[in-house]
């Protein structure tokens, strides 16, 4: 069974941050240079050194964007900026967000998680990863040897029956308040209560852990324990290092609302955009050709509004680059042959889900993206339907691959068999931000 357990967090002192909006952030891989620069403009305390700091020129080995944000928090907490939890505590969010006209809430239980690799069956991943982020995370984690933004981890229950305990513990006023510049306001409460703690403890017992987000962190926090118990033989198994903070929530949350990761595709050969037509036409129908509106916000959100509305009744892609200036609807066949292209294992549990047969069927089998790197020089991921139209109008990509959200039943159960969908398959909204609390592991 899956280790949590709370921890001594480090949190701005409040007295001195009078609002928390301006020192927090999205983790750091949905965060523009823009953005960035925009976050290091709100607060001289705003997570962003820590989380994301900027490169300068005359970066050494010993001075770089790491030993700075080391620095930082060490200043912080010399000054008075930062404190540390006297007594262990569970951290309760609520994450409370605008959603098609209704507001929306999620709830979650920042912790500290023992960490366990991959093959003991307890925590389990859903998609690939690369290398280059991680290593960036690890140079962090080297440098501060602290946590700054929690993984997510999502629990897998019948009835919810986690997420109303959540709530149960967010009855009263919150300690801390915090809102976004996307309308997404978060409110957290410290649990220190020893009763309270057992009580969520005990809730835990037996429970598994799926990631959600946060895949690079977790391999990272994964491979710097490794380091720390190479660097001496006397590791008890309890330092800190030994353990991750998460962000957990309930599978079953109504709040739980997953967005939809586009697929754009550059830099391929004429012959092989040629052959994609009559290759699709082997696994995929046409099933309407929708044409432009008056302005590109009002097509694209017509596109993905037909998109979504069929994707309740099979599997369904949107093409665009290939057609002219019409999207193409596509569906998936009925009799379509896709042993060639998956187990029988994996037939099971993914012959309907668009993101994996996009990936089987016209990246690898067809245009010949077989490897990470090939991914890398060919596609982009975006969750930003008008941007991808406008890059493909301007030539800068060929083409656009409109996918719905992956159902998140379906990311458990691809986690739990022990497998893992492509990379950028789920993005899930909003992200717990970096900046309400920290994990030391010095302590």
């Amino acid at each position: 069974m899956c280790d949590v357990r709370p921890f001594h967090g480090l949190r701005y002192n409040l007295q001195i941050i009078t609002d928390p909006s301006t020192v927090i952030t999205p983790p750091y891989d949905v965060i523009s240079a823009d953005e960035r620069s925009r976050y290091y403009s709100i607060s001289p305390y705003n997570i962003i050194r820590l989380e994301f700091s900027v490169e300068e020129p005359g970066d050494t080995p010993d001075n770089n964007k790491y030993t700075r944000a080391a620095s930082t928090l060490t200043d912080w907490l010399r000054a008075g900026a930062l404190f540390r939890e006297e007594r262990p505590a569970f951290y309760i969010i609520e994450h409370r967000f605008p959603y098609h006209g209704t507001d929306v809430s999620r709830w979650g239980l920042i912790a500290r998680v023992r960490l366990e690799d991959f093959v003991s069956g307890n925590i389990h991943p859903h998609e690939r990863t690369n290398k280059e982020p991680a290593v960036d995370r690890l140079n962090l984690l080297r440098s501060c040897r602290a946590n700054i933004s929690p993984i997510m981890g999502l629990i897998r229950t019948e009835n919810g029956e986690i997420w109303e305990h959540w709530r149960h513990l967010g009855a009263r006023e919150p300690d801390i308040g915090a809102a976004d510049n996307h309308g997404v306001t978060y409110s957290l409460w410290v649990v220190t209560d020893e009763s309270a703690i057992d009580k969520i403890s005990t809730f835990l017992i037996n429970r598994d852990i799926f990631i959600a987000d946060g895949h690079h962190r977790y391999e990272t926090a994964l491979r710097y324990q490794r380091e720390r118990r190479d660097d001496g033989p006397l590791v008890s198994g309890e330092e800190p290092f030994n353990f991750v903070m998460m962000s957990l929530m309930d599978s079953k949350d109504p709040g739980l609302l997953m967005m939809p990761t586009h697929r754009l595709v550059r830099g391929m050969a004429p012959d092989r955009i040629a052959q994609l037509e009559d290759k699709l036409s082997a696994f995929f129908k046409v099933v309407e050709m929708l044409p432009p509106r008056p302005s590109g916000e009002e097509t694209v959100l017509r596109w993905l509004h037909t998109l979504e509305a069929c994707g309740k009744e099979g599997t369904f892609v949107g093409l665009y680059g290939l057609y002219g200036k019409d999207m193409c609807l596509l569906k998936l066949r009925q009799d379509a042959d896709l042993k060639g292209l998956m187990t029988e294992d994996e037939l099971n549990l993914w012959k309907e889900l668009d993101v994996v047969l996009l990936q089987r069927i016209v990246f690898q089998d067809t245009l010949n993206i077989c490897t990470l790197e090939e991914e890398i020089s060919h596609l982009e991921y975006t969750r930003d339907g008008l941007a991808a139209k406008t890059w493909v109008d301007s030539g800068e990509y060929q083409l656009v691959f409109f996918l719905n959200p992956a159902p998140v039943s379906s990311i458990l159960d691809t986690a739990a068999s022990g497998r893992r969908m492509p990379q950028k398959s789920t993005y899930f909204h909003p992200k717990t931000p970096a900046g309400l609390v920290l994990y030391p592991l010095w302590d």
